[in-house]
Order: C-alpha cells, then structure tokens, then sequence
C-alpha cells in the first residue's frame, strides 16, 4: 500500500512529542508515505512594549524550532532509514498551522501534552484541538514510549453512521500492522454496576447489541480479508469498555461523534473522555460528510 498524503507530526522537543515522531515515522514507513514534520514560531506582531521583547527574542525561538526540526528528523531516520522525511518551519501559532496540514495529510500525530503546558495538564491545547476540527484522523500518542508495542488495534462501533470512517480506519491499521482487530460496542450508554458484566445468560440489550454491531461491521471483513477480528459486547458504558480493551491494545480507533451526539457536535463526549485517560496510541476519526 503506497500513500501518497503524507504522515504529518507536530515537532515541539517534548517528550511525547518524540514519542509521536517515532509512532509517525513507523506509521509512514507502513504505508510508504512521505513523513512532515512541523513545528511553528511565533512571529514578531507588533503591541504595545514590543521594543522591549526584541527581535532577537524571536530569532531565538525559530532557531530552537530548527534545531528541535533536526532533532527529530534524526529520530525519525533512524526508526525508518528508508522514510522520506521532510522538515517544515512555519511562523505562527501551532494550531492554525496543524489545522491546515490536516487537510492534506494521512493523519496528523501530536504527543498528549506539549512544552509550555501547565504542569500536570494530561491533554495539550494542540492536540485537543485538532481532535475536534481536524479534517483527517489525528493520533494522540501519551507517554515517551518509542518501541513498537504489540497487540490488536481496537475500534469502538457504535451503530451510528459517524463510526464507519472509524471503522475503516482501524481495519487499514489492522491490515498495515498484521495484527487483529477487535470491534467492541458497548450495550448501554448509561453507568452500570460492575456486576452486570458477569452475568451468563444473554439479555434482551446484549443480542441486540451483537446484531447491531453485526451491522456495523457487514461488508468490512470481506474487503479485508487477511484481518482477523474479534468481536466484543458488553453491558458497561462506551469509555469504560475501550478503556479496559486499551489494556491490551497497541491503537484504539474511534469516531469524533456517536451515537446520543447534539447534531453539530464536532467532539463527542466518549471521544473526549478517552483523550484525557487513555494510555496507548489513539486516533480519532472524523465523518467528513
């Protein structure tokens, strides 16, 4: 599978930042993609008491960002020694200049939290927004974490259409990475009592469930043959349900919205509960329509 959109990350010398270079430079090599990397500067803009800052003060920041660019170019070789990597510097602020790449771009790829972050903050501003406005899968990597990690890529299904693009995100990933994929849909949206998930005798909502999620899935797993897939309901609420699958897991995949979601909700609330807690590599895809 060649890929002709580029693998786009966010360069700022962080730790998870670096983390995500490495994550990004094995997700261009496997699809042999072009790897971007990125990173922004503030510009001079003029203000009251500018004088006082200097322009040397903002030549100090590009050359860091240069620097950081370079640093991670090496990383990035070194995982790939193949990988195309290009290096782009841009004047401004982070997330205009992501938003604009995502629109051209495979999937953009942000470490969890960033330089300049209040200390204990567990999502950056960066990668929450993407997340929500991006136009194509974004991909929060936690932690400083650089080696391969092995395990089945999991995909939330929900039975909404806004999780088909989420669907056949994770059986490519799956495909890409040889490994299985687990669909998992979560029977109640609702918090239930940790006993229910015991229980042997199917209820009325679990079949229900499995027929929903029999669905969801139709016509995928012919498309995709080589892809095992392992399919998981239970009667727990959507983000408890990945969460304990993410135990296990070397990417969970799910849609920005599901089902319940206001119309015009850019990020649901399963979504945007998994980014704040989940520890593995997480993609969120957008339905474009």
């Amino acid at each position: 599978m060649t890929d002709h959109h580029p693998v786009v990350v966010g360069v700022d010398g962080s730790d998870s930042s670096k983390a995500a270079v490495a994550w990004a430079a094995d997700a261009a090599a496997a699809r042999k993609s072009a790897l971007h990397l990125v990173s922004a500067a503030l510009a001079p803009v003029p203000f009251a008491g500018m004088a006082a800052v200097g322009q040397d003060f903002y030549d100090d920041l590009a050359a860091e960002s240069r620097r950081l660019l370079e640093e991670a170019r090496t990383l990035a070789v070194e995982r790939a020694p193949d990988l195309a990597v290009e290096a782009t510097l841009h004047a401004g602020q982070p997330v205009p200049v992501l938003l604009d790449w995502s629109e051209r771009a495979a999937m953009v790829v942000l470490g969890s939290s960033g330089r300049g972050e209040f200390t204990g903050a567990v999502l950056g501003s960066v990668a929450d927004a993407l997340a929500t406005h991006g136009s194509c899968p974004v991909v929060v990597i936690r932690g400083t974490v650089t080696e391969p990690v092995e395990g089945p890529v999991v995909v939330g299904v929900d039975g909404s259409a806004n999780s088909e693009p989420a669907i056949a995100a994770a059986f490519t990933e799956a495909s890409l990475r040889g490994t299985k994929l687990v669909a998992a849909y979560a029977a109640s949206d609702l918090a239930v009592d940790r006993f229910l998930d015991v229980v042997d005798e199917p209820t009325a909502a679990l079949d229900g469930a499995r027929e929903l999620l029999a669905a969801g899935m139709a016509g995928w797993q012919e498309r995709f043959p080589e892809v095992e897939v392992e399919r998981v309901v239970a009667k727990d609420r959507p983000v408890r349900l990945l969460l304990d699958q993410a135990a296990t897991a070397q990417l969970v995949v799910v849609g920005s919205r599901g089902r319940g979601g206001f119309r015009g909700m850019l990020l649901g609330s399963t979504s945007r509960a998994l980014l704040h807690s989940i520890e593995c590599p997480l993609m969120v895809v957008r339905d474009r329509r």
